[in-house]
């Protein structure tokens, strides 16, 4: 029963019909050899820095705990920061916040932050002990 509902292509054009292949460019100019060396994409992209951050050690006025900061952010607004945060606590499997301005990750995590400030195109500094 299910022959029944089959539709035979036998005879039929193929499905690949193009709906383009009627145009053409009779009429336009025609296009450069190569792109001029300018224009030319280059082999590797240049990544601009976006600043410097310094990376601290803290232990004062924290009952003892360490915890690794992340100041002198500039241009980058709340939304990104929380995101880097984000970022930084997954690959420390830490906790972690973001609070004036700074981001707090518990513990110390300088090289695992440093590794996602670097990816993300900020220029290090370690300070503290």
């Amino acid at each position: 029963m299910a022959d029944a509902k089959r539709i035979s292509t036998a005879g039929r054009p193929s499905l690949s019909h193009h709906p383009f292949v009627a145009l053409s460019s009779d009429g336009l100019p025609p296009g450069p050899e190569t792109l001029p060396p300018d224009i030319e994409p280059s082999p590797k992209p240049v990544r601009k820095l976006r600043g410097r951050v310094d990376i601290l050690r803290v232990k004062s006025g924290r009952g003892g705990k360490t915890v690794t900061v992340v100041k002198n952010f500039v241009g980058i607004g709340l939304p990104e920061k929380e995101q880097l945060a984000k970022a930084m606590q997954r690959a420390c499997s830490t906790g972690g916040t973001v609070k004036a301005g700074q981001i707090e990750i518990q513990g110390d995590k300088r090289a695992e932050v440093a590794r996602i400030l670097a990816a993300a195109n900020f220029q290090l500094v370690f300070a503290g002990g």
